[in-house]
């Protein structure tokens, strides 16, 4: 999942750099992102317990409980995703597939040469960043807070094991 991670990133990176261009680099690079999305879904389904929806999506009682436990300098540390970032990986994916799916629909007949779809699909490309903008600071905060670099975690597979109050 770290490789699909990060193969998103650079799909993201490359279709943002692209956008205005002509050359079909823009679809390449969107096509891949709805790719890794469709393998992302399928890892959530089959995939180890910290990779399924189920472990990191907490309800919505349970986040604002956390959110209140982040605000207080009290939350306790996940191995996996906590509260707040298991929902900004859910709101991340889907804006992607979102976009992904509205792309494609701007070449079909039905939408070509309508404005809106344009519009809606430039909307989600902003509302993106703005969620990349969210997911790094908390990456960022979340290392600070518990003292743990989580980049590195990423790019190594390799996290402090549970201890103490930890959430497994």
């Amino acid at each position: 999942m770290r490789i699909v991670h990060w193969l998103l990133a650079v799909s993201i990176a490359g279709a943002w750099l692209t956008r205005s261009q002509v050359d079909g680099y823009h679809e390449v690079f969107g096509y891949v992102a709805a790719g890794l999305v469709a393998v992302r879904l399928l890892w959530s389904m089959v995939g180890n317990r910290y990779a399924r929806v189920s472990a990191y999506v907490r309800s919505p009682k349970a986040t604002l409980a956390y959110l209140r436990q982040v605000l207080g300098h009290t939350a306790a540390r996940y191995i996996g995703h906590n509260p707040l970032g298991g929902w900004m990986a859910l709101l991340l994916w889907s804006c992607v597939a979102a976009l992904a799916v509205s792309g494609w629909a701007l070449n079909t007949d039905l939408l070509w040469g309508y404005a809106w779809p344009v519009r809606v699909h430039v909307a989600l490309g902003w509302s993106l960043l703005v969620l990349i903008g969210l997911h790094l600071a908390g990456v960022v905060f979340t290392s600070w807070q518990h003292r743990e670099n989580l980049v590195a975690a990423m790019v190594t597979g390799q996290k402090n094991p549970a201890s103490g109050t930890d959430v497994d």
